[in-house]
């Protein structure tokens, strides 16, 4: 068979974009995007888009250049994740709620040829683009109007969206990769950790991680989804271009919260949502809180989720899925696959094995967890903790302009991941924390997601983070953040907020100092930024040498 080779009949490259142009012939008629009062169908998006698209390489972008989005679930960024690879060039959505000084630095960094602008973000990118130095010129603006106002742009934008849509040709054959290897967006890390760096992802590997993650989330024909994820971040996890396939209803939200989560919910008939814990934790603090109608599958992922935010949120009729990715996967690469045999135990138990982060989907390669010193896999046992590696084709091509991060990622065949996890008999993976966020206390690992879970489990508690604190006999001792719930008729105090975990956990696992805030710090993706707390305990100063 050495003679039979890839042609180009069998060798077309790979691209999400293809789902669009299938769903307007396939859902033609059918809802695509509904925000407020507009309904756009899937033929309509198609149209719009192509029409965008021609605008946008009018316009003298080219192959590979890259164009920046800032703006909320709308449906115009909805329509951008098509609309900015089908003119050849590089999607990059940028996290509305950065400061000017931040964005600036990621508009240059990306080196954007354009960038559309919701109308609300409008002030803090004009300011954004006023700290370009004098030598560097800023990329031009496109504003992105409520409601389709065409009397924009004003002084400092050169476009205006429905203008380009309206001005586009609709006839445009948009502009396939020719490989691909191309590169199709460009996403900025959240810097919960470390500064951002760019991630830079094939039009292959968003191809395989959109239906991946259909397929392990097992989403029918036609859903009825509500973005309450951000665009914005991994670009939906990929749901952007995969309820393109599945033919969905998108239910955009310029701006939510469980109020209007529960009111989406009823008026619409959703049936899928993502979010990170934290919309998971918010959807169970509603007062007098009510049971769903009609279930509704929701799929969380970007932080390890505490077993009793799960029991709670299950609880009210909402089917939990649970899913590990990063950035640098594009979306989810590993899910807590449900097992028959589990729906015999325990609700409590069963939340807790929901609460693992899984095995592999079907379209990542291959996983494991790793021993940092000796380089093998550690023992299928639940304890010992070692580095997240994967492989696939879902795996980022690299960090841009960044050839050390990236060879420091990708090393040996794996992308280590810098997650730290235990690998159970089973074959699943449980996420136990951030390399940085593993504490040391007396020479002993320990596993701040561990208490944090346990901290949830305390009727009062509505948000837990816990980091190191330098201690000067133990050399580091848990410190725990937490916010209380609203309504709370007596509030803990930090010893009893000890002894409720001194109950429950080892002694040298208690949290030393438990600090109470109104509220914890976030990205907007909703994950706690645990490197302002560490800076927070180390300026607490060295905890009292005593034994635990």
């Amino acid at each position: 068979m050495d003679e039979l080779k890839p042609s180009p009949p069998n060798s077309s490259p790979l691209t999400p974009i293809g789902f669009l142009e299938r769903a307007a012939a396939v859902y033609r008629n059918c809802p695509s995007i509904i925000y407020n009062s507009t309904v756009y169908t899937w033929s309509e998006v198609f149209r719009r888009c192509s029409k965008l698209a021609s605008s946008i390489v009018a316009l003298g972008i080219a192959r590979r250049d890259v164009v920046s989005v800032v703006a909320p679930n709308v449906p115009a960024m909805y329509e951008l994740h098509f609309a900015i690879p089908m003119a050849g060039a590089v999607l990059n959505t940028i996290n509305l709620r950065l400061d000017p000084r931040s964005i600036a630095v990621i508009l240059r960094h990306a080196e954007s040829k354009l960038v559309f602008v919701d109308c609300q973000s409008v002030p803090q990118i004009l300011e954004a683009i006023s700290l370009f130095p004098p030598e560097s010129a800023p990329p031009p603006l496109v504003v992105i109007p409520e409601d389709g106002d065409l009397g924009w742009p004003e002084k400092g934008f050169s476009g205006n969206y429905e203008a380009m849509i309206l001005n586009g040709d609709p006839n445009f054959d948009w502009i396939r990769p020719e490989s691909e290897f191309d590169p199709m967006t460009l996403n900025y890390t959240s810097g919960t950790t470390s500064s951002p760096k760019g991630v830079v992802h094939s039009h292959r590997g968003c191809f395989v991680v959109a239906g991946d993650s259909l397929m392990e989330w097992s989403v029918p024909k036609e859903p009825v989804y509500l973005w309450t994820l951000p665009m914005f971040h991994a670009n939906g996890w990929s749901y952007t271009w995969g309820m393109a396939a599945a033919g969905a209803a998108n239910v955009c939200l310029r701006k939510f919260d469980a109020a209007a989560i529960y009111a989406a919910i009823r008026k619409y008939g959703v049936t899928h949502m993502c979010g990170a814990p934290v919309v998971l934790n918010m959807l169970t603090n509603v007062p007098d809180g009510k049971p769903l109608e009609k279930p509704v599958h929701i799929l969380t992922a970007g932080a390890p989720p505490p077993a009793a935010v799960l029991f709670r949120t299950e609880s009210l009729g909402f089917v939990v899925s649970h899913g590990y990715g990063l950035t640098e996967t594009g979306g989810l690469v590993l899910c807590c696959s449900w097992k028959r045999s589990w729906n015999k135990f325990p609700a409590a138990e069963r939340a807790r094995l929901k609460a693992r982060q899984g095995f592999r989907t079907p379209g990542l390669a291959d996983f494991d967890v790793i021993d940092e010193e000796s380089g093998r896999r550690v023992a299928r046992d639940g304890k010992t903790l070692g580095e997240v590696v994967l492989r696939g084709a879902c795996v980022m091509l690299g960090y841009l302009k960044d050839a050390a991060s990236t060879a420091a990622a990708m090393r040996g065949g794996w992308f280590y991941t810098g997650d730290v996890g235990v690998m159970h008999p089973d074959g699943y993976l449980e996420i136990k924390d951030r390399s940085k966020d593993v504490i040391i206390s007396g020479g002993e690992n320990l596993s701040s997601v561990e208490v944090e879970s346990v901290l949830y489990g305390h009727p009062a508690v509505n948000e837990a983070a816990v980091v190191a604190r330098p201690d000067e006999f133990w050399g580091e001792t848990p410190c725990a953040f937490v916010s209380l719930k609203e309504g709370v008729k007596e509030r803990p105090t930090e010893k009893e907020v000890v002894a409720f975990c001194r109950s429950k956990l080892p002694g040298f696992m208690v949290p030393k100092t438990v600090v109470f805030k109104a509220e914890l710090p976030k990205t907007s993706t909703g994950k706690i930024q645990k490197f302002v707390l560490r800076e927070m305990a180390k300026a607490l100063g060295p905890s009292k040498a005593s034994k635990l």
